[in-house]
């Protein structure tokens, strides 16, 4: 549907929450409204779900760097144990997803999100007076029950403030917590594992228990500022006034055509996991996220495989995080400015298997580290791209909140086959495990070209009026209840 640059607000009285004493009081708003609006909103939430999602990734990814530090020793993790113990993280985080979209609806973001970054910050902080392989696998698990319905819950929080064009930058931005994770995360390690073995004889912290005690005793600290600073809805913004409350709810009621108290119902849940795009995003994240979650996960090990010592990998690990982080804001914000998706992917993906595709074939460690930029430059913005494809292409709140959680469990099946990309037996050329991601990344292309020929055509059946009959005698309400169904809503390619 075509933006609109002025838009009519009803008098006062039709809205409760606009207050009708408002000398301020307009019945129109233009683009100018919109970025002060946008402006107040960016400052409050995306730096605060920024935050929260690096505290996410660093307690998920922190057990790579603590491979290193003698995790495997001291645990006895022997043959696949370790590859074991990051599975059934996976297992556990898509079983969350869906779930804990619906009740984030239901409850609101402002407590819930916050509540579950603390969740995942204390297991985190148990798994440092963890003794054996069965305690190891308990908290893993329970870390990912708790992690699960964070990234899809932020994403479909993001969604119910800002409209399409603008979502993919915040989305991005929020996600980069995971490149930037991986840059702390090995500065943190590198800082924190020196510590002297300190607590008590029975328990002492010492080498990687120092990484996962004091990663989420921080982790609690920044997730509860996060209570006071989130609201729930554009409307609850108290950062705003009535007016732009009004507005901020409004602009995105009408571009989706929905309303923001709209109960979930089953064939909102059917709807969601059946839209054709949904399943093209959700695949094609499976595939992007195999490169992704095993990057994070194994490149302290591919890097220390390259004769480094552990002190030095933790170090080297930093840079191409921060690099992929630069690179992926660039693509994001160019995304939402020329409103399209697929062209994008396609790139990401083809700088990805000339990554992976160096790496394996490199015979100097400065080529292969060369390469390594390569490979997190392609691979990292694919997740926060194909996520905001679904969302922008999936309208109505209930619709979206399913819709965020399908297309993250989706991909986090890609997470559950990237713990087993790099195996120890394969060490030290790891030459199976790049090949899997060469692989990965020609088949999430693929996708993305069968995603971009599938919109433009629904696009073209609907500007010729082929979808018309989707109107006929139906009420406004339900008009309004067909979502991404409606005769007037455009895809985005």
């Amino acid at each position: 549907m075509a933006d609109q640059e002025k838009v009519v607000v009803p008098e006062p009285g039709i809205d409760e929450k606009v207050s009708s004493d408002d000398d301020s009081q307009s019945r129109e708003w233009d683009e100018k409204d919109e970025a002060r609006i946008r402006k107040r909103m960016d400052w409050r939430i995306v730096p605060t779900v920024f935050a929260l999602y690096l505290m996410c990734f660093i307690d998920r990814a922190n057990i790579g760097n603590a491979r290193i530090q003698g995790l495997p020793k001291d645990l006895n993790l022997f043959g696949y144990r370790f590859n074991w113990a990051l599975t059934i993280f996976y297992v556990a985080y898509i079983v969350a997803e869906i779930p804990s979209n619906i009740i984030l609806k239901m409850v609101g973001g402002r407590f819930y999100l916050p509540s579950l970054v603390i969740a995942f910050g204390l297991i985190s902080m148990c798994t440092a007076f963890v003794h054996n392989y069965e305690g190891l696998l308990a908290c893993r698990f329970f870390l990912g029950l708790a992690e699960g319905g964070t990234m899809p819950g932020i994403a479909y929080y993001l969604s119910c403030f800002y409209r399409r064009h603008e979502l993919l930058l915040r989305l991005g931005l929020f996600i980069q917590g995971a490149s930037l994770a991986g840059a702390f995360g090995g500065l943190l390690a590198a800082g924190l594992s020196p510590i002297p073995k300190w607590g008590i004889a029975a328990r002492p912290i010492y080498a990687w228990r120092n990484i996962f005690f004091f990663e989420g005793l921080f982790t609690l600290l920044v997730s509860s500022i996060a209570f006071f600073v989130l609201p729930s809805r554009p409307d609850e913004c108290k950062f705003l006034t009535p007016r732009d409350r009004y507005i901020a709810l409004e602009r995105i009621n009408r571009e989706h055509k929905e309303t923001a108290d709209e109960k979930t119902k089953p064939h909102h849940v059917r709807r969601a996991i059946f839209n054709i795009n949904n399943v093209i995003c959700g695949l094609g994240f499976f595939f992007i996220n195999v490169s992704v979650q095993s990057f994070s996960l194994f490149l302290p090990s591919i890097l220390s495989a390259l004769g480094w010592t552990a002190l030095k990998t933790q170090f080297y690990t930093v840079p191409p995080y921060a690099f992929a982080c630069l690179w992926s804001v660039v693509i994001f914000r160019a995304s939402d400015h020329y409103r399209r998706r697929g062209i994008f992917l396609l790139f990401g993906c083809g700088l990805a298997i000339i990554g992976y595709t160096v790496i394996a074939n490199a015979k100097t460690n400065s080529v292969k580290y060369f390469a390594v930029f390569l490979a997190a430059a392609g691979a990292f913005p694919g997740g926060p791209t194909l996520m905001a494809w679904g969302l922008n292409n999936a309208a109505g709140p209930s619709i979206r909140a399913v819709t965020g959680a399908y297309i993250v469990a989706m991909g986090s099946g890609g997470a559950i086959l990237a713990t087993w990309t790099y195996v120890d037996k394969d060490k030290p050329l790891y030459r199976r495990g790049h090949y899997i991601n060469v692989g990965s990344q020609i088949i999430a292309g693929i996708l993305v070209v069968i995603g971009i020929f599938y919109t433009k055509w629904e696009n073209k059946k609907r500007e010729r009026g082929e979808r018309d009959h989707r109107l006929l005698n139906l009420s406004e309400q339900e008009k309004n209840e067909l979502g991404y169904r409606h005769p007037e809503f455009r895809y985005i390619s």
